[in-house]
């Protein structure tokens, strides 16, 4: 049997492309969600409604005509689930039809170019709304789930990005559809339906990861927090990647936890501190920041991790004698996070290193004795740090 998997474009009826409604009209079944289907009732034709692939590729499996056309919303290859049905199908015949998507559609009717756009679907998901619109110029998020075009502008205010252009899209392509355009702090009552998509534009977005940041630009109280010179060696040994999941255990004021979330521009940090204060003012820093893919939680590790997902990378500020329990927990089930831990103790300095070693991970200490100058008068001093002990561990 021939399966065609078919981008209907935004609509199924003026978006849809010459060659996907020949391959609809030549097929002996119809499958996809009801939304999907129903542009093509006047056809008569024999019509199954499912949008899992599960599911699809069950029914498809029971078919015994010639051709089938399986239906997907804009186009195969835009978050789409037609690379999922694919594999299941791979004993099949298949073809894939493109069409149009949304975001072609909607910049086109606002007269932007998107080759350079950072694409983020919320579709199901609370993805890191501020984060990717302080990295990129232009974003397009496909909407979905539980997350509306005002969660977004009311997400950009609190994160400091409510200057930027929000372009909001409903119902696109249809009789009814709505463009909406402004500032998102203008835009944080907008009512909208379940089909919106949105774009940003953000004239002045960060042209590259900060590492080191002065230590002046956190906000701070009387809570411990890694400086500048050891956070950037501390951020160099963590490697951290776009999509890592990273775990900032005894964050502090998060100091670490903002340059990982910078670094992790796709991915998610989760601060976690027994000190009701230190969790207060990484909340606060991430928000200076616009790091909204930072996650807090009070309580002491490692009883805080439980739930919490696999880390990719984790830093170790603080576990209160708890480095063991701590390391148990990243590693556990077989995972294998890089870890890095910093001790200004000889005995947090020992604990780290025989932990390590008793999980036969692998270590290496680096001490650093950072003096920095400082103005006194007319003079400039030396004003002298205390020594820290940056103990890297990983699996052998």
């Amino acid at each position: 049997m021939k399966i065609y998997i078919v981008g209907i474009g935004m609509d199924g009826e003026k978006t849809l492309t010459a060659e996907a409604r020949k391959a609809i009209e030549n097929a002996d079944v119809l499958i996809g969600a009801k939304r999907m289907t129903e542009p093509f009732a006047a056809l008569n034709k024999n019509t199954l409604e499912s949008w899992k692939a599960d599911e699809i590729e069950s029914l498809l499996r029971r078919f015994s005509g010639n051709t089938a056309a399986v239906l997907m919303s804009g186009d195969c290859g835009f978050f789409s689930g037609a690379e999922k049905l694919r594999i299941r199908l791979a004993d099949f015949d298949t073809e894939i039809i493109a069409g149009i998507s949304t975001p072609v559609y909607m910049c086109s009717k606002l007269g932007l170019t998107w080759e350079d756009m950072r694409f983020v679907s919320l579709h199901g998901a609370d993805a890191s709304i501020a984060r990717n619109v302080r990295r990129y110029e232009k974003c397009f998020f496909l909407l979905g789930g539980s997350v509306t075009p005002a969660d977004i502008c009311k997400r950009l205010c609190e994160y400091g990005t409510g200057g930027v252009t929000v372009h909001i899209g409903e119902r696109l392509s249809y009789t009814d559809e709505r463009l909406l355009s402004g500032k998102a702090s203008e835009l944080t009552d907008t009512v909208c339906g379940s089909l919106c998509a949105v774009v940003t534009v953000n004239s002045t977005p960060e042209n590259r990861v900060r590492t080191g940041i002065p230590d002046t630009e956190f906000e701070r109280a009387d809570v411990p927090m890694t400086k500048s010179v050891i956070r950037a060696a501390v951020a160099s040994s963590l490697g951290v990647c776009y999509n890592d999941t990273v775990w900032d255990i005894g964050c502090g004021t998060g100091s670490v936890s903002v340059e990982c979330a910078l670094a992790a521009n796709g991915g998610t940090v989760y601060a976690v501190d027994m000190n009701d204060e230190a969790v207060r003012l990484t909340g606060n820093n991430a928000r200076k920041f616009g790091c909204d893919n930072i996650r807090t939680i009070t309580g002491k590790a490692p009883a805080a991790l439980s739930g919490l997902p696999r880390p990719d990378r984790v830093f170790i500020g603080g576990a209160g004698g708890n480095i063991g329990a701590v390391l148990d927990a990243a590693y556990a089930d077989g995972n294998s996070p890089v870890t890095v831990i910093t001790a200004v103790t000889l005995e947090t300095l020992n604990e780290a290193v025989t932990s390590l070693k008793e999980r036969k991970l692998m270590s290496q200490v680096t001490q650093i004795s950072a003096v920095p100058t400082k103005a006194v008068g007319s003079h400039t001093m030396f004003d002298a740090q205390n020594p820290v002990f940056i103990i890297r561990g990983e699996a052998l």
